[in-house]
């Protein structure tokens, strides 16, 4: 069941402008605070956004879909919610891999709930964290926009080398994929490495 929820999910980047319920962002972030961490040091901590004074702001700092072309956002498109994923220094100076093992664990419990999620690194961190009134010692790592979706996008397999974007006549985003024969080998090959 976990592989197909996975194989399904897609990111999503235009939402209906229906609030997320607020208990199912606590979940998000419950499953995120169980997820593995390096040493179990636990460095991560967030911030939920789904105040409608604050969304503009956030979104302001964000940069959205910058390899599709042409792709924009209406102002009835924008995420209901964010969280905002911060590594505390004060724990640990680098947050290894726990950035992106939480994020995938806040989408994939958002998705379960029906809720769809963009994971974001590119971002006005200054801004931001001025606007959020983050401390020094907090560095922000990811940002997860979530909403209940307003587009369709899929997966299809990558033709060629080309990996960008591209929207149907449908208005389908489809994302290339590259196959898996291309990407894994079993065990050591002395021939060939993907």
């Amino acid at each position: 069941m976990i592989y197909e929820r996975i194989i399904d999910r897609r990111t999503i980047r235009k939402f209906k402008q229906q609030d997320v319920p607020r208990e199912v962002l606590r979940k998000c972030v419950d499953a995120a605070r169980l997820s593995p961490s390096g040493s179990n040091a636990q460095p991560l901590k967030y911030v939920i956004v789904d105040e409608e004074d604050l969304l503009p702001q956030v979104f302001s700092t964000l940069k959205w879909a910058g390899s599709i072309p042409g792709y924009k956002h209406a102002l009835d498109e924008v995420p209901a919610a964010y969280i905002i994923m911060l590594l505390d220094m004060k724990i640990r100076e680098q947050p290894g891999n726990d950035a992106g093992i939480a994020a995938m664990s806040i989408s994939m419990v958002a998705y379960d709930e029906g809720v769809a999620s963009c994971m974001l690194g590119s971002v006005d961190r200054p801004t931001l964290k001025q606007v959020l009134k983050i401390p020094d010692h907090q560095q922000i790592l990811l940002i997860v926009a979530l909403g209940y979706p307003a587009e369709t996008s899929r997966a299809v397999e990558l033709k060629g080398e080309d990996t960008k974007y591209w929207l149907d006549d449908k208005g389908v985003l489809n994302v290339p994929k590259r196959r898996l024969e291309d990407i894994a080998v079993w065990n050591m090959s002395e021939y060939y490495y993907p």
